[in-house]
């Protein structure tokens, strides 16, 4: 077993609480204050205003149940699947801002809307949100994680794992 076979599980279990923790906390500052998290879906001027209302009031829940099932390790290639889609769609959003020249908090943890110039960290949003996006894919690739409820793989007789 190569030392990376042995760490794999570990670095799945890490990738998973953080990108979890990330997405669950996100969500849960969120889910009390739905008429900012609308606002911050809003100032993006992306969609139109009853879809942009409708997904200001969703996302927070939404980040909550795929953070909590990234904690507990339950169906981790799907949900960190739609965890690092997510991931990319807020990199896209948080990216068409800065170019359009728009003063913006991400509202990614709360607050959102119109803040001045040199309150904007699109830089460090989207670097961040990219890591996010990477520890994604390897849960994506490698969804067998330690302290996971996911089934863990069968052993064949030739010793490999399905």
């Amino acid at each position: 077993m190569s030392k990376f076979e042995k760490l794999q599980p570990w670095i799945g279990l890490l990738s998973r609480l953080t990108l979890g923790g990330v997405l669950f906390v996100a969500g849960y500052l969120k889910v009390d204050k739905l008429e900012v998290s609308q606002m911050a879906v809003r100032s993006y001027e992306l969609l139109p205003i009853p879809i942009a209302n409708f997904l200001g009031q969703t996302l927070p829940f939404f980040e909550v149940v795929v953070g909590l099932l990234l904690i507990l390790g339950a169906a981790t290639r799907a949900v960190a699947a739609l965890g690092g889609f997510t991931m990319f769609i807020f990199i896209i959003a948080i990216a068409q801002a800065w170019a359009r020249g728009l003063n913006i908090d991400c509202g990614c943890f709360g607050g959102g809307g119109t803040v001045d110039p040199g309150q904007t960290r699109y830089l460090q949003e989207i670097l961040r949100d990219a890591g996010l996006v990477a520890l994604a894919l390897f849960l994506v690739r490698y969804p067998i994680t330690k302290f996971s409820i996911d089934k863990t793989p069968k052993q064949s007789n030739a010793g490999d794992t399905e």
